[in-house]
């Protein structure tokens, strides 16, 4: 993906911190069986948040976890200026307002061959899903994320802080270079190593960098719409991770270096070969070495046999042993 910027969206590029990216993203690990990859288990009560009805609404439109696809830009707007307190319910209201056909738009691109679900279909008929995504995102965030937000914020608060000081240091390019490995500024573009094979051009529209700390490790592009352009992207994936994954490689081989990289928590075979575009036999292959080396260590879970780095592993990755675990309990919601 290229996205051309010239001087006037340049200028008005800004950091700023998404509520409404961080509750999405966590609904969606909520979703998964296997929790999120870097906090785990989202806890009891985002399991049964998924159970109310707005909120399932929601669950239909995000994308799957562990798969790419097109979330609705709906669910995430661009967060607005002004006081970080107020910025969700700004968010909220912005969804609410989506016009009918926008979101009529949007819900045909996220299934675009077709099999729209019964109830989604029914709330774009009646003209209701815009009022009941916003009414399941604030009572998921309620059951599931408020408690923990001051400490998440924190994290996202020292983030906007570091990026600003780049900024102020090294000038905006920089800055932009050190978002992300498949980020990068050419000095006119903005240059996004996806799937999507997509070049647009901001004119005067205002760019908002968001850092997340629950959409790890993806980026999250909306910059086809000047009116809602946004790209979040992971905190805690930039250079430095790729320095050493840099390194590992000349040690173990790229691929084998980018499993090892990303089995902080338990992953299965077809896990790990949707996530690095591998075949599954590759990837069993490369598990049979890690796991012949030490590397790695092998569990089952009901009908899954899943891996994660042994301790050697970690230590061969440059992580202290329990780091990513410590880390996510400090906030992990477990009521």
């Amino acid at each position: 993906m290229v996205a051309h910027l010239d001087g006037s969206s340049l200028a008005r590029l800004r950091l700023a911190i998404s509520p409404a990216s961080e509750v999405t993203s966590w609904l969606r690990a909520a979703l998964s069986r296997f929790g999120h990859p870097v906090h785990g288990d989202p806890g009891p009560a985002a399991r049964a948040a998924l159970r109310h009805p707005d909120v399932a609404l929601v669950a239909e439109l995000v994308t799957p976890p562990g798969r790419l696809g097109y979330t609705p830009d709906l669910l995430t707007p661009k967060p607005p200026l002004g006081p970080l307190d107020a910025a969700f319910e700004q968010q909220l209201a912005a969804t609410a307002a989506t016009p009918a056909d926008e979101v009529t738009a949007q819900v045909n691109e996220r299934f675009p061959a077709g099999g729209l679900p019964a109830r989604i279909r029914t709330a774009v008929e009646d003209g209701t899903l815009a009022r009941r995504v916003t009414n399941g995102l604030r009572h998921f965030w309620g059951a599931a994320l408020a408690e923990q937000w001051p400490t998440v914020r924190t994290t996202l608060e020292a983030e906007l802080a570091l990026r600003a000081t780049t900024m102020a240091t090294a000038g905006v390019g920089s800055m932009l270079n050190s978002l992300h490995p498949k980020v990068g500024w050419t000095g006119r573009s903005l240059t996004i190593d996806s799937s999507y094979r997509i070049t647009t051009a901001l004119t005067g529209a205002e760019l908002v960098l968001a850092p997340s700390a629950l959409a790890w490790p993806q980026l999250s592009t909306q910059l086809c719409d000047e009116g809602n352009a946004v790209l979040v992207y992971p905190v805690g994936v930039g250079p430095t991770v790729q320095r050493r994954a840099d390194r590992l490689g000349d040690l173990v081989g790229a691929s084998r270096a980018a499993i090892l990289a990303d089995l902080d928590v338990p992953r299965s075979t077809g896990q790990l070969s949707e996530r690095h575009r591998l075949a599954p036999a590759t990837v069993s292959y490369h598990l049979g070495v890690l796991l012949r080396s030490g590397l790695v260590v092998r569990t089952r879970e009901r009908h899954s046999v899943l891996y994660r780095r042994s301790d050697h592993g970690d230590g061969l990755v440059g992580c202290r042993a329990g780091q990513v675990a410590t880390r996510s309990a400090s906030w992990r919601n477990t009521a």
